[in-house]
Formats: structure tokens, sequence, C-alpha cells
């Protein structure tokens, strides 16, 4: 809530001293600096755990430290996909929980405290006798930006729901649930809790559009960086295809994956431990005797190889297959919507035909009235003319 005044006090500073031309440029600017601090702020945590968690702490014998002192956080064993699709049920079901707990329970807490103030100014039966204006009056006035909080809500929520759908599924099953819920909320909170509000006429939604479209860009890229970074889909898949028990061979099936865990985990001395990293046991508890290696998970070269821990030639094709992924899933994406577009345009054909034809009837009707007004102006002036010569013998 903080952040959020600090985030509007900000925007405003901002939007004020860019001096917009008109009101309409005002409300564009001011609304895109607001989507974009709240955007950073709460999809921060999502962006950190799908590309960088894990990503830059070394390995066993050179891990990389914060002011060489700390560790940097890693995934779970199984993987950050797991973390990510936490982070993201916590936000779609938690979260927009509170949303409409606070939505409507703010404006009932303040009414029932400016009932309670009449009652105590007025008496029960001075405030049961108002008239309806007045009781309407004493209702929570609608904020002074009309419905942009409404509109900034749903566009995050679309936001949430498509560019990090690929990690969690059930994303656009809870927005629908808790968009079902939430329209019969705000229709009882504009009905019985805030005041009218001033009808004022759109021409349409404004740069709420534009934002949609960014957040569309946006979520086939990040999905296409989340199944190929993120998850284990291409390391899976070079596997099949070239490491694998099928390898050469051009199929892919369960059988193929025999090997897959030993395969992408590499080896290391453990005497190469850094003297602040090392074990506080040498595993003798568990197999009878010290343990000399252990694995961990990454593609690397093992201990005793002329390069040692340098990055093996699996490492760089799965590297070259998510690169691959990457470019070829965005267009192919991409290529899909512009099609779509075209074979299903926002506008029918014959409407804009019609359309079409009803500005050039209005504009012939504008020029034919202007025609007949200069015609008719013309034919007084030579009148008058002519009647101002014959007073003059």
């Amino acid at each position: 809530s903080y952040l959020l005044q600090l985030y509007e006090k900000v925007a405003l500073l901002l939007t004020n001293l860019e001096q917009p031309r008109t009101e309409s440029e005002w409300e564009n600017s001011f609304t895109l600096k607001m989507f974009l601090f709240q955007f950073v702020n709460l999809n921060s945590s999502t962006f950190y755990i799908a590309f960088f968690l894990g990503r830059f702490t070394g390995h066993p014998g050179a891990y990389l430290r914060l002011i060489n002192r700390w560790r940097l956080e890693e995934c779970h064993p199984s993987g950050c996909l797991i973390d990510l699709c936490m982070q993201m049920g916590i936000i779609m079901v938690l979260k927009q929980t509170w949303n409409n707990f606070m939505e409507l329970g703010y404006p009932l807490i303040q009414n029932w405290w400016t009932r309670r103030k009449l009652r105590q100014e007025h008496g029960s039966q001075r405030k049961a006798s108002f008239p309806q204006w007045e009781k309407d009056y004493n209702l929570q006035p609608m904020n002074a930006y009309g419905l942009f909080d409404e509109y900034l809500e749903m566009i995050l929520q679309f936001g949430f729901t498509t560019i990090f759908v690929a990690a969690f599924p059930l994303a656009p099953l809870l927005a629908l649930l808790n968009n079902i819920i939430e329209i019969r909320l705000d229709a009882y909170k504009f009905v019985t809790q805030w005041r009218r509000p001033l009808a004022s006429r759109a021409k349409d939604i404004g740069i709420w559009y534009g934002i949609l479209e960014g957040i569309g860009i946006l979520s086939v890229i990040t999905n296409a960086f989340v199944v190929a970074v993120t998850s284990d889909f291409i390391p899976r898949l070079v596997y099949a295809y070239k490491y694998g028990p099928c390898a050469g061979q051009g199929e892919a099936g369960q059988k193929c994956m025999v090997g897959y865990v030993n395969a992408s985990l590499s080896v290391f001395l453990v005497s190469d431990f850094e003297n602040r990293s090392e074990p506080t046991s040498n595993g003798s508890e568990f197999s009878g005797s010290p343990l000399k290696y252990c694995r961990y998970r990454d593609y690397r070269d093992p201990p005793h190889s002329p390069v040692p821990y340098g990055y093996t030639l699996q490492f760089w094709h799965v590297l070259a297959a998510r690169l691959a992924f990457i470019i070829v899933f965005e267009h192919l994406v991409f290529c899909i919507k512009h099609l779509i577009s075209y074979l299903i345009p926002d506008l029918p054909k014959d409407l804009r035909d019609r359309m079409r034809r009803e500005k050039y009837l209005i504009q012939e009707m504008m020029y034919e009235a202007e025609l007949e007004r200069l015609q008719k102006e013309r034919k007084e002036r030579k009148k008058n003319g002519k009647s101002h010569h014959n007073e003059w013998p």
C-alpha cells in the first residue's frame, strides 16, 4: 500500500514534468508509468526465479560468492520450474483472494465508521429520516482516477495468466474463477458502498490496448525461455536424440531416456573443495570408507581431464538446441498470430465498407451544403449590389 502511494506520486511528478498537451495524453502517460511500476514490482520475483535463480552460482570448488562471502541461492535439485510453479500458485490464489477482500472490506469498514459517526451526531431516529440523496452522499466517493484501479488489476492479472502459463497451466482457470467472483463483488461495491460515479464518454480503452499488445508479445518470448531454459524439455530431447540408447535412430520414447539422470550429473573430486566449503563428514558412515567423488547437476568434464571442470560437448549441444527452440517457437507463434489477425480482422469487410461509405456520404453532404451556402451568399451579394446601384440615378 505504501509502495503504491509512492509509485503514484512519482508517476504524477514525472507525468507533470512532461507537460502533455491534452488530457488524453496526460492519462495515457500516467497510465503507462503506473503500469510499469506495478508490473516490475509484482513480477520481479517470478522473473528472478525463472531466469536468474541458480544460473550464476558456479560449481563445487569454484562457487561464486557475494562480496566474496555468501554463496548465491540455488534451485531445488529437481529444478527451478517447481519453484516458479509454487510462486505462481501463491500469486494466483492468495494474492487475488486478499485483493478481493481488501476491495470490498475497505469501503465496508469506512461506511460503517461513517454511519457510526452520524448516529452519534444526529441519533438513530434522525439518521433514519435522511433523504436518499443524503444517504448516497455519505457513501465512499469513487477514487480520482475512475476505473483506473479496476483496469490495472485486470491487466496485471492478464500478465500473470499469460507470461508464465507454461510453468503454471492452472493460471487461466484460477483467473476465470476469480473474475466470476469479482464481478459480483464489484457489482455489490458499486451499488451499495460507493457513490454513483459521474459518467464520462470515452472513444476506446486508450493506452490499455497497447499495453495488452505488449504483454502478449512479452508472454510469447517469456514462455519460449521458460520451456527452453527453465524446464528440462530441451536437455531431455537432446539426450534422447543424441546421447541416449536411441541416438541416431530418429525416435524418442520412454526407453530412450534410460541413463538420462546419470548423463546430466558431473563428477567432482571431493579433495578439490574449498576450505570453507568442505563437508563436515567424509561419508564413511554411509559407505564404510571415505568418499572420493560426488556428483552435481551440470555438464562439465571430470577432474582428471585435460581441462578439469570445463564444459562438455553436450553442454554446447543443449545450449544450441535451446537457442534454436526459442527462435523457432517465437517465429512460429508470431506467424500464427498474424495469420489469424489477417483471417479474422477486428472489423468485418462489409462493416468497414459501410463505414467508409457513410463517411463518404457525410463528406458529400457537407460539401453540397457548403456549396449551397456559398451560392446563396453570392446571389444575395449580387442582389444587394444591384439595388444599391439603382438607388443612385
